[in-house]
This record gives C-alpha cells, sequence and structure tokens, in this order.
C-alpha cells in the first residue's frame, strides 16, 4: 500500500513532545498517511540480545515517535479526528521485565527478555513461547499531538493530548478524537505493539516495528477535555474463546489491588501450570486485562486480572 508522499519512513522520528519540532509533512483535513515506526526500544533489543543488555538501556532513546505531521488549519480550541485504518506489524518483537518498571517493579529486579517471531499475515495469528500462545492484537501505544506547554516534555506519559496512552483497544478500526493545543496540532505516532492486555502490567507488551495508515480529520471550534476513542464494536470478546481465570485484589487503595490481582494471577499460573514466575508476568502483561470491578462497596475496592485461558492452548 503506497500513499506517494504521505508515506513517513521511520527515520523521521523524536523522543519528546514540543510545540517547536518541525514538521516532516503537511497535510490537509481528510487526507490519508502511512506511517512506518520504530520499535519502541529504540534498536537497542535485536533477535541476538540477552536479558543482560536490559540493564544496559538508554531511556532517553526509548519510544520514538514518528513525525510531527502538521494538519492544515488545525488551530488551539479545534479538534483532531483519527480514524485507523490499518495496522501493518513486521514479525519481529520483544516483550521484557526492565528492572524498576512495572507495576511489581519491587518484586521482580532482575532482567528477563523474551524474544518473538510472528506470522503477522496468518487468519489466526500469534506469537509463541514455551509458556504460552499469545493471539496477536496489533495497536499503537503512543498517539498523540504537541503540547502548548514549553517543551521539550518527556515522551512517556500520556496526558490531555494524547502519548504513550497503551490502550489496547487503539487498533484497526478505532477512532481516536484529540484537542489541538498548537497550530497545525504536529501529530506523532509510536511505540507499537502486537499485543498487550488492559494494564500492561509488566511495562512492556510484545513491542514491535509497525507501519499505521491514518486518516486525519479537523473539527473546528469543538473544544475536548481529552483523549476519547469510538470503537466499531465489541470488545470483550478479546481473547473469549477458551474463558477466563479472573483473579482480584481488595482493599481501600486500588493501586494495592491491582497488585494483589496481578500477583494472585502470577501465583495461580505458576502452580498451576509450573512456569517460571518471570514469564507469568509477562503473559498477563500481554494477555490479560486489569479491570476495576466494585469501587462504590466501601471502604474496600475490587479490581480484577482476566487472564485468558486461550493463551494456554
Amino acid at each position: 500500500m503506497s500513499f506517494g508522499e504521505n508515506n513517513i519512513h521511520a527515520c523521521s522520528h523524536h523522543w519528546s513532545w514540543d510545540r517547536l519540532l518541525e514538521p516532516v509533512i503537511h497535510v490537509a483535513p481528510g487526507e490519508t498517511v502511512r506511517i512506518e515506526t520504530n520499535d519502541p526500544g529504540g534498536g537497542q533489543i535485536h533477535a541476538a540480545s540477552t536479558s543482560a543488555e536490559l540493564l544496559q538501556l538508554d531511556f532517553s532513546r526509548v519510544n520514538p515517535v514518528t513525525g510531527p505531521i502538521f494538519v492544515e488549519g488545525a488551530e488551539p480550541g479545534d479538534m483532531l479526528v483519527i480514524d485507523i485504518l490499518d495496522i501493518e506489524p513486521c514479525g519481529w518483537g520483544w516483550s521484557a521485565i526492565i528492572p524498576g518498571f512495572g507495576l511489581l517493579a519491587d518484586e521482580f529486579r532482575e532482567p528477563h527478555l523474551v524474544l518473538w517471531r510472528y506470522d503477522a499475515t496468518g487468519t489466526s495469528p500469534v506469537a509463541r513461547h514455551s509458556a504460552g500462545r499469545v493471539p496477536l492484537n496489533p495497536m499503537v501505544g503512543s498517539i498523540g499531538l504537541a503540547p502548548a506547554a514549553p517543551g521539550p516534555h518527556d515522551i512517556l506519559p500520556p496526558r490531555r493530548v494524547g502519548g504513550t496512552m497503551d490502550i489496547r483497544d487503539m487498533t484497526r478500526g478505532a477512532t481516536l478524537y484529540l484537542p489541538v493545543e498548537v497550530t497545525g496540532a504536529l501529530l506523532s505516532c509510536g511505540d507499537g505493539h502486537a499485543a498487550q492486555g488492559d494494564g500492561e502490567v509488566c511495562g512492556t507488551g510484545l513491542e514491535t516495528a509497525l507501519a499505521v495508515t491514518i486518516r486525519i480529520g479537523l473539527e473546528k471550534g469543538v473544544p475536548l477535555a481529552g483523549p476519547r476513542l469510538s470503537l466499531p464494536g465489541p470488545v470483550t470478546r478479546h481473547l473469549d474463546s477458551a474463558g477466563y481465570d479472573v483473579c482480584t485484589g481488595i482493599g481501600p487503595d486500588l493501586m494495592t489491588g491491582a497488585r494483589d490481582a496481578v500477583r494472585h494471577s502470577i501465583d495461580l499460573l505458576c502452580a498451576r501450570e509450573k512456569m517460571a514466575p518471570e514469564d507469568a508476568y509477562i503473559l498477563c502483561s500481554l494477555a490479560a486485562d486489569l479491570r476495576i470491578s466494585e469501587i462504590v462497596d466501601e471502604p474496600n475496592w475490587i479490581v480484577s486480572l482476566y487472564f485468558p485461558r486461550v493463551v494456554l492452548e
């Protein structure tokens, strides 16, 4: 698939959000753009990498985003409408437990790297590992606009104008709405995942390079408080074919509840499937969905982790 000048190569990337970045391309509302992205490690992880190399990761090179794209006519107070038409993953990726990163960083202190090869073209594509098989759901982890505040701004945290949101359903068919804060909007995207569960609990999904094709629309004078997503159909059947094992965390603090739910799921997988805790943690990050199940029966709330049994078939 080619769109001539509206094809942006992955070499046109940056590592911060900044209103002063020079646009790579100018497009008019209604135009389609194909954006190639780098792998989220910025090329630091490769097919021969080992877990020890995670200790040398340069975090200033992590999560490069391709762009920015200047949208003609976009001004502060407008709303950008981004239709995700297609996502093409490259067929290779990685997942990792990185010391100091992830929901259970204080419990998983050693580096652990998993390398994946997958067929992205099959009718039921999966990535296979000794601990399980992960059905693919290619999605864009980071997509956003330049903030109005003077930069540069860290690439990682999400903001009002988007950024690294890591929403599992930011995939083919979704429409993303973002508030414009600077002239031209300055849209960029990256952080491709071939698979990721809601929560991305270990800190990584199946990190991969990909190409995303989007159509960019513009609605003038439409205020928006923050990112909004429109989805074309059901999302609950994400990995429903074999059912779920659901572990819970209960207490007065949602973060503690989330950690407990993940920890209990890891314990279950280790006991029942005889897998290593590190592999269970990564599989939870790639395939399981972290949900708030109850937040009204004070003083205790419930957070649940839904682990799809199809991963173990």
